[in-house]
């Protein structure tokens, strides 16, 4: 026999109606009232899908405060708008909230009051836990964890084609910049690094693997890090960068330098924001079609999916630039 609001009600000491807002995650109860509701819901069994589910008429989009900032932005801003634009058609009201994890985040979402969520990048799991304790559907966008349905852009195959072009122009010694490994996107495209020079026979050089750590000044650590990988004894002759952002900050330390791109050291950035074709030498990037990824995101909210997780590809593209190759008119260009 199955678990009833009245048996959450009797045994918790709450009223029917208490319960009902609780599981709802409606206004006027208190965090602590709304916590123990769900606790004695899942040690008793309570199956959250008897809640009644209507149409989705608002939905809100949650971004990490790490990818909040003015270097994420080209990448996110545009996913933000697709998933607006998405919204706007099917008439449903979209809001933004950025969220870290020391804040109260339930309280901020029901502000909000949204019937479904979207979160986009980089989550604690902690974090993914707590928002998914709200029952509500929910999609995950540039990241994937086991059992949340997620889009994502083909990473791993982004990172592939990067550093087979780099090695077809006659790259030998090929460096990453990579990002916080914690990331899915960052473990996929360093992987994608790496299936391309074993496939190769070119052996990956630890020494020009580096990681970038996400905080306030990511510019100066960049052109460091370039910095450091220019002194060694066998300096690279190119670079694959994790985004664009970062291949960006890395080709000016090398112009600034006195070197010569792509002569001396050639770039492969990740995303194609807008900055990377204007950039000089424009930049050969991986593209993402950013908003679609938004677009897919509600997409994936309004199927009926019978409470399955499903992981979504999407498929990405390799434009060739100036940063990479002065031979283009043999090749694609961006």
């Amino acid at each position: 026999m199955s678990v009833t609001i009245r048996d959450l009600a009797k045994a918790t000491g709450l009223s029917v109606g208490t319960i009902s807002r609780a599981l709802k995650n409606q206004g006027g109860l208190t965090e602590l009232t709304r916590t123990r509701v769900f606790e004695v819901a899942h040690q008793m069994g309570y199956e959250l899908s008897h809640l009644k589910s209507g149409r989705i008429r608002r939905v809100a989009f949650l971004l990490h405060r790490q990818h909040n900032t003015l270097s994420s932005s080209p990448f996110y801003s545009p996913v933000l708008h697709g998933a607006e634009s998405a919204c706007r058609r099917e008439g449903i009201a979209l809001s933004f909230v950025a969220v870290g994890p020391a804040e109260p985040v339930m309280e901020q979402i029901r502000l909000h009051q949204p019937d479904a969520i979207l979160c986009a990048g980089f989550f604690e799991p902690e974090l993914l836990q707590a928002i998914r304790a709200s029952s509500k559907p929910m999609v995950l966008i540039d990241m994937q964890q086991e059992g949340f349905t997620s889009i994502n852009p083909d990473n791993r195959l982004g990172g592939y084609l990067a550093t087979r072009h780099l090695i077809q122009v006659g790259r030998k010694r090929i460096a990453m910049m990579s990002g916080p490994s914690a990331h899915f996107s960052i473990q996929e495209r360093v992987h994608g690094f790496r299936k391309a020079l074993f496939d190769a026979k070119m052996l990956a050089n630890p020494e020009l693997e580096i990681t970038i750590p996400h905080h306030a000044d990511e510019e100066r650590s960049v052109k460091q890090a370039m910095h450091s990988l220019l002194a060694k004894s066998l300096a690279p002759d190119a670079v694959f960068c994790y985004n664009d952002q970062t291949a960006l900050s890395a080709m000016a330390a090398c112009l600034e330098a006195g070197l010569k791109v792509p002569h001396d050291v050639a770039f492969v950035g990740f995303d194609n924001i807008s900055a990377a074709a204007r950039a000089i030498p424009p930049l050969t990037s991986i593209h993402v079609d950013k908003e679609a990824l938004g677009a897919m995101g509600i997409e994936l909210l309004l199927r009926k999916q019978n409470g399955d997780s499903l992981q979504k590809t999407l498929a990405v593209q390799l434009m060739v630039r100036e940063s990479s190759t002065d031979d283009l008119p043999h090749l694609r260009r961006g």
